[in-house]
């Protein structure tokens, strides 16, 4: 398929306009017009790109990619050398920022909730980024976290005891530790998201309500994971999601 064909599906399927981001989505960077093969990540890091050259793909999509704000600009160093690569190689970079976290069934706070078999009732937080739901049945905190493990493949930082109920339940995956205050007064039982700030314990340890980090990378796979994969099914193109390990 075409470039601007993918990117003009993707702009509509996520509808990156609707969010105020840090980042500008969707066509990042320009490679070539003709898309083949696809090779999607969570973060578009050197390592990245090296197995996209590999593959001799024609795109890379990620959930984290280039251009944020209050960064600094010039093309030195590591962005040089990254920069260089795609060029070089005429790949193109599509990234989707807060549209792959928000998206109601390809986006990371969906995936998570269906993967760990969540029911979603609500959701809160700026740009209603952040999910609000329940568990199927009510479980001691201590089985939340084994579940959560067996699914993220990693066991989260919990702040609460472990024998706690826990049946309501706040999420955002990423970086979403600023959401827990708003979770606690929607009156969960929990909130997980993927890092954790010094004042969260705190927070979490007064208010009675768990917090479970489960990892920035690890909460952040599944979106552009499904998104690949949809895009497999829709366009019948070679999509590869490659998980590189990040231990945050």
């Amino acid at each position: 398929m075409k470039r601007d064909e993918l990117v003009d599906y993707l702009d509509g399927l996520l509808v990156p306009g609707k969010f105020r981001d840090y980042c500008p989505n969707g066509l990042q960077v320009e490679g070539r017009d003709e898309i083949v093969r696809i090779v999607a990540g969570v973060t578009a890091s050197q390592a990245l790109l090296d197995v996209a050259i590999e593959r001799n793909a024609d795109a890379i999509l990620v959930h984290h990619g280039y251009f944020w704000k209050g960064e600094d600009g010039r093309v030195t160093g590591i962005r040089r050398k990254r920069l260089s690569s795609l060029l070089a190689n005429d790949i193109n970079l599509l990234a989707y920022h807060l549209p792959l976290d928000a998206h109601p069934e390809l986006g990371n706070n969906a995936q998570l909730a269906q993967r760990l078999g969540w029911t979603v009732e609500g959701r809160f937080g700026e740009q209603d980024i952040a999910w609000l739901g329940s568990l199927a049945e009510s479980c001691a905190l201590a089985t939340l976290t084994a579940d959560v493990t067996r699914v993220l493949g990693r066991a989260p930082l919990v702040v609460g005891e472990g024998n706690k109920p826990i049946r309501r339940i706040g999420w955002c995956s990423g970086g979403a530790q600023g959401y827990f205050e708003q979770a606690v007064a929607l009156g969960v039982d929990a909130y997980l998201s993927g890092e954790i700030s010094e004042q969260t314990v705190h927070l979490a340890r007064e208010s009675g309500v768990a917090y479970l980090a489960a990892g920035h990378h690890a909460t952040e796979r599944y979106g552009v994971h499904a998104l690949a994969e949809h895009l497999g099914r829709q366009f019948g193109i070679a999509c590869e999601f490659v998980d590189l390990d990040n231990p945050v």
